[in-house]
């Protein structure tokens, strides 16, 4: 297939340079994007009488029946094409002649390639949010069976105080939910048009920018036809808050990976969920978590990637920017394997909810809960503090825990204490009594399912 910049050209291009410079391996999964694209601005040409209506129309009939053969099957993408947009159109002209040539009337691959980009992530983002919201509403179905079921809170790594494991997941859903605004933002912002920028310096074409804007349901055309070719901002925006997802997903991962271990033992991952060890026949290993949590410093390497090849490129369009359709397309498919993968393994695991609450039971995790049952009677919080640490010393010379320490050891530290002090240590009462919203308590994580099903409804 010929390039459609030949006729400068007296050579015809070597091998090598033609397989170095092509892009449609991976450019071609946009056909739908460019067709539709495609579309609108022959729409726009022929509205505007830029060419003829009759030639609109049967260029806008064409490229129909080009998508229709090629999503049949009927079609097939050549790859020895430089590009997708070259594929299109010489597919176009090869069927219509010299009326499919007008296509490329007042329009560029420049801004082309940014409105192909642009329509092809904001399709990802849809995708990528609705399978995050699937995620959150496994969350929160898992986290209504569990709003009674005690484990430890944890501040490095060590057992700090008591809380629910819904509520530890719930701590997951704010990050998710956060995610899915980061996610709108960064659409929103994409949500502009480029095309009618041309190369770099617009067209001396009457178009119509707002009428394709409208077409392809863009909010509004980029302002500065420079800017409109060589701005992948949007790019490096969603590869940034991808790569925020799988720090979600990673450190969640890290979690699973640590609960699912004998040392731990809180959660089992169902079979179908595991692997096993090609040696050592008792082995049940959480791949999927531990694919996951490598699989991130892949998508931050994409986020590297954009970064590096846009910071030293003058403007307007240079090919180093072929370069971001690789990294951006490999974050979005990464993230999105990820999560099909992590969802049903989130919704299938095992709560072990004795395991976590025998946990809770030790390491002194209620010895807050105990000095504020002495500041209540009027013992400042630092005086408290040190008379429960001198108990803790204690126990763990006797061998014993707060639930079990006789009451008299007690009193010899601090007269305050009566019989009240094992109603107030107690592990549910501790969960039961944090009310203030956003706690462990039932009705803090309810109120916080409610909120979190509400927020992916919207």
């Amino acid at each position: 297939m010929a390039q459609l910049w030949k006729g400068r050209f007296k050579k015809e291009l070597a091998k090598e340079t033609n397989d170095f410079n092509s892009s449609i391996g991976f450019d071609s999964r946009m056909y739908e994007e460019d067709i539709t694209g495609s579309i609108a601005h022959a729409r726009m040409l022929g509205d505007a009488g830029i060419i003829e209506k009759s030639e609109s129309e049967k260029i806008t009939a064409e490229l129909k029946n080009i998508l229709e053969d090629i999503k049949s099957g009927a079609l097939e993408i050549d790859l020895n094409a430089e590009d997708i947009h070259t594929f299109v159109e010489g597919e176009l002209t090869a069927r219509l002649g010299q009326t499919g040539k007008r296509l490329h009337t007042a329009r560029s691959r420049n801004d082309q390639v940014a409105l192909d980009i642009r329509l092809c992530l904001r399709k990802e983002i849809d995708a990528v949010s609705d399978m995050i919201k699937e995620l959150i509403a496994v969350l929160c179905d898992r986290a209504g069976e569990n709003t009674l079921t005690i484990m430890p809170g944890y501040t490095h790594l060590q057992r700090a105080q008591p809380i629910t494991f819904a509520h530890h997941l719930m701590a997951y859903v704010s990050m998710l939910c956060r995610d899915i605004d980061r996610l709108a933002d960064a659409r929103r912002r994409m949500n502009i048009c480029p095309l009618g920028s041309g190369a770099l310096a617009g067209t001396t074409y009457p178009i119509d920018r707002e009428e394709t804007a409208r077409l392809l349901g863009f909010d509004g055309i980029s302002q500065n036809s420079v800017d409109g070719v060589s701005d992948r901002d949007f790019c490096i925006e969603l590869a940034s808050a991808l790569s925020i997802i799988m720090v979600h997903l990673s450190r969640f991962s890290e979690e699973i990976i640590m609960w699912c271990s004998w040392e731990f033992k809180f959660i089992e991952l169902d079979d179908a969920f595991s692997t096993g060890s090609s040696i050592m026949p008792q082995k049940k290993n959480p791949d999927i978590a531990e694919l996951v949590r490598g699989k991130s410093g892949r998508v931050f390497g994409d986020l590297t990637a954009l970064l590096t090849v846009m910071k030293g490129i003058a403007l307007a369009y240079n090919k180093d920017m072929q370069e971001d359709k690789e990294a951006i397309f490999d974050a979005v498919d990464t993230v999105k394997m990820c999560l099909t993968a992590f969802i049903p393994m989130i919704k299938t695991m095992t709560v072990l909810k004795e395991n976590m609450r025998n946990a809770a039971a030790r390491g002194f995790i209620n010895a807050t809960d105990c000095a504020d049952y002495l500041v209540a009677k009027g013992l400042p919080f630092r005086d408290a503090y040190k008379a429960v640490g001198e108990l803790v010393a204690l126990c763990i010379d006797k061998g014993l825990t707060l639930e079990t320490l006789a009451i008299d050891e007690y009193k010899k530290v601090c007269s305050l204490f009566d019989e009240g002090v094992y109603d107030a240590i107690n592990l549910e009462k501790c969960v039961l009594c944090r009310l203030a919203p956003g706690g462990p308590s039932p009705q803090s994580v309810e109120a916080q399912i409610k909120a979190a099903r509400k927020f992916i409804e919207k």
